[in-house]
This record gives structure tokens, C-alpha cells and sequence, in this order.
């Protein structure tokens, strides 16, 4: 990484965690002076989250188009441009502002390149092991980003978003990333209550959960190569989604760190595969329980688990001086409610992701989660490997990293990394021997 001192960084995230400042350079600041002007989006990543954030970011009040899409799969891209501009969503703005001619619909490893180049505004929602070169790409043509959270999966891959994230400082780019309670009105209110006003004093200890009984399975079909099974079934393998702690328990570390205002500065953990045994299920863990340290010495306790049948939970918890806080409630020490968040959310933070991004684009105001998202991103990937090794593992330790996880090329027949055993099992990390930086 060039210019970048990873000890100061660590050191000085206190100052960093959760700010948007952008860099102004003429040069590559907003064209969109007006919300009459049309601004072009392109849709890289076409499963459900991507057709989900293709309908809010086409619900904007500003005058958007879907110009361009691309994913992997045709049967993918045809799925989602068919629940884009057909039934329930011909009733409202979005199917009329779906304007994809065949010859902008991309299919295949490099078709992000082509979609990217046709548009302003870029949408990044594929399995989250390509994130990596599709922000520098995006970045590199200077466009507007949203991307879905996690960033990376592996320490390399954080350092490419983290270097792309300042060059898109520079360039004057406005980034969202999918973290979306940063977008929430509940949180909102509840961080100007805790941070703001001090109302529960210093925070000295955390607990945050995303427990529950797990997410679909796709099915290995005869005709696939090694790569497009896994990447059909991609939640199941650590390089295209991080470990179940990257691709979801993230939104509750992220809050954690957010409130806190900084990152930990080392993790340590237990985790395994108990009751999502079968060859399915790949190489990711079903559990994992991190003790995350922060730089002033207070610890986050956190838990993952995808179990089905147990008690599922999904919620963060502040223990302060004076109080606690949780989920839109604040309470003193003796458990009196003090605050409680009684309106309703005024707008889906997901919907809302996307009119502050659309709207910071034409009224160029800053906004950059890159480095929030990547950071985030970087101390759920910090739990996964505490968890895998057994080993106490420093931030610094962990972001310094060399091990790469992505395969050496991008095509149908290459190899990943991880490869099934003659009974179609995949190798799971054991604690106690497995090296994880």
C-alpha cells in the first residue's frame, strides 16, 4: 500500500471512524447541477440484492436511468431485468425507467468493465469476493459508487478498497456503502442521544448478536465446473462471502464501531461447524463468538450462529457509566427507561441509502463510506480469522496480511483455492492448526 502507515491508522481510526470528508478537486466534481439532468446507472450484480437496490435507486426523485446491466449468469440478469420491468413493477416509476437495450446487457467475468463505461452511477451487488476490483474499476472511471457491504473477504482484497477509497476522495466520487442502520432513523436518534448528549456517559462495554437459522442453499447440478458452483452457491465458500460474521453479522459489528468511534485493535475467538456439517453447507463455520478489544481497553462481545431450531437474535447492546443502550431504548443503571424512540422509521433505510447518495450527486455534497465500509469490513474478516486459527490476531497483524484468498483467474474452469475431497467435502479450518495471516 503506498503511503499508508498501517500502525498510525489503527492508532488514529478514533478520528476517522464514521466520517464522509471528501477531498474537492474541480476537475472531477459533480456534473449534475440540476435534477432535471439524467444520470445513467449501471446495475454490476444482478441476484436479489441486486434487483433490490436497482428498484430503490430507480425510486429516487431524481431523473435516473438503468442504462446497463451485468452479471455472471444470463439466467441471473434475465431474472432480475424480468422482475424490474414486469407484474407489480409496472405500477410505480421503475419499470419506465428500466431502459436496458440487449446489447447493454453484459454477461461474464469482465462484463462489469462494458456496464461500468456506459454509465454515472454504478451499482456493486455481487457475491462480495469481487468487490475489490469492481470499486477500483468503478473508481478508476470515475463514477459514482454504491456498493453492498462486505467490501473484501480477505486482507488484500480491504488494502485494494481502502487505496481505490482515497482515490475516490480525490476524484470527488460520492460512495455509499450498503450499511444501512448508518441510514436508519432509530439509530440516528439513538447515536445523537448516546454520542451527542452523553446520555449513558462513557461507553465501557458492548454485545451485539446476529443469531438465527441461516440462508439458502443452491444445489450442485451435474454440468457445473468447479467455479460456477461455487460461485452459484457462493454464500458457502470464505472468498466470495467472508464466513457468514463477514456477509451479515458486519451490520452489528459496524454499530458497535460506529458508536465507539474506532476499530478494535485485536480479536480473539472460538468458533466451528456443529450442526451445518453436510458438504453443502462448503467451508464456513455455522458458529462464532469473538472478543473484540478496543484500543481504550473495552471489550465487544459478539456471537454469530446459523443453527436452525435455535433462539435467534439480531441486536446490539451499550453498557456506559451511566446507562445502557439498545435498539432505539436507552435505560439507567437500575434498568428505568430514560428514552425510547417512539416514531416510525420515515423512510426505508435501504430507500434512503440511495436518495442521500442520488441526491449528494446532483447538489455535490460529501459522501464517502469507503473507508467506514472497508474498516468494518476489515474487523469482521480480524473475528473470522481469530475464530479459524484460535490465535489471538492484532488489527495490525490482520490488515498486513498476504494471504489471498481469490482464485488466480477469472474463467469457467479455473480452480478456486478451496477444493473438494473425492466425497465432495470440503477442507474445514481446525482451531489450533490453521493459519490465518
Amino acid at each position: 500500500m503506498k503511503d499508508f502507515n498501517r500502525r498510525d491508522f489503527i492508532k488514529n481510526s478514533a478520528m476517522i471512524a464514521g466520517t464522509s470528508a471528501i477531498i474537492t478537486n474541480p476537475l472531477f466534481a459533480s456534473a449534475y447541477k440540476d435534477s432535471s439532468d439524467e444520470i445513467k446507472v449501471a446495475l454490476i450484480g444482478c441476484g436479489g440484492r441486486g434487483t433490490g437496490a436497482a428498484r430503490q435507486a430507480m425510486s429516487v426523485k431524481e431523473n435516473v436511468k438503468l442504462v446497463a446491466m451485468a452479471d455472471a449468469f444470463r439466467d441471473r440478469l434475465d431474472d432480475c431485468y424480468k422482475n424490474l420491468t414486469t407484474g407489480k413493477a409496472l405500477d410505480g416509476p421503475v419499470a419506465k425507467r428500466v431502459q436496458v437495450p440487449e446489447e447493454n446487457k453484459f454477461v461474464g467475468f469482465d462484463a462489469y468493465k462494458k456496464a461500468i463505461a456506459l454509465a454515472d452511477v454504478v451499482i456493486l451487488t455481487t457475491p462480495p469476493g469481487f468487490r475489490p476490483i469492481h470499486f477500483e474499476e468503478a473508481v478508476r472511471q470515475n463514477k459514482h459508487i454504491f456498493m453492498e457491504k462486505p467490501v473484501a473477504t480477505d486482507a488484500p482484497g480491504i488494502r485494494r478498497v481502502l487505496d481505490a477509497a482515497e482515490e475516490s476522495k480525490k476524484k470527488n466520487l460520492k460512495v455509499v456503502v450498503g450499511l444501512q442502520r448508518h441510514y436508519q432513523t432509530s439509530y440516528l436518534e439513538l447515536y445523537k442521544r448516546v454520542i451527542d448528549e452523553q446520555m449513558i456517559g462513557d461507553i465501557v462495554s458492548a454485545r451485539c448478536y446476529w443469531n438465527n437459522d441461516g440462508v439458502w442453499v443452491k444445489k450442485r447440478e451435474s454440468q457445473m465446473t468447479e467455479m460456477e458452483y461455487q460461485m452459484r452457491n457462493w454464500y458457502y465458500f470464505v472468498w466470495l462471502c467472508g464466513d457468514h460474521i463477514c456477509e451479515q453479522h458486519i451490520h452489528n459489528i459496524d454499530v458497535i464501531n460506529w458508536f465507539k468511534g474506532g476499530y478494535p485493535t485485536e480479536a480473539i475467538a472460538i468458533g466451528g461447524r456443529q450442526v451445518r456439517t453436510g458438504k453443502e453447507y462448503g467451508e464456513i463455520f455455522d458458529h462464532h463468538v469473538v472478543e473484540f478489544a478496543y484500543p481504550d481497553g473495552m471489550i465487544l462481545d459478539s456471537q454469530c450462529r446459523h443453527q436452525p431450531g435455535t433462539v435467534a437474535n439480531v441486536s446490539e447492546h451499550l453498557v456506559g457509566t451511566k446507562g445502557k443502550a439498545t435498539e432505539g431504548k436507552i435505560f439507567d443503571l437500575k434498568g428505568n427507561s430514560v428514552w425510547r424512540h417512539r416514531g416510525k422509521e420515515d423512510k426505508d433505510p435501504y430507500q434512503v441509502e440511495h436518495d442521500v447518495l442520488f441526491d449528494c450527486i446532483v447538489n455535490d455534497k460529501p459522501i464517502n463510506d469507503a473507508e467506514r465500509g472497508a474498516m468494518s469490513t476489515m474487523t469482521s474478516i480480524l473475528g473470522r480469522m481469530a475464530s479459524y486459527s484460535g490465535q489471538r490476531i492484532t488489527m495490525e497483524e490482520a490488515l498486513a496480511s498476504n494471504i489471498s484468498l481469490t482464485p488466480d483467474a477469472f474463467t469457467w474452469d479455473t480452480l478456486p483455492k478451496s477444493l473438494p475431497d473425492a466425497d465432495g467435502f470440503y477442507p474445514i479450518p481446525v482451531p489450533g492448526k490453521f493459519k490465518a495471516v
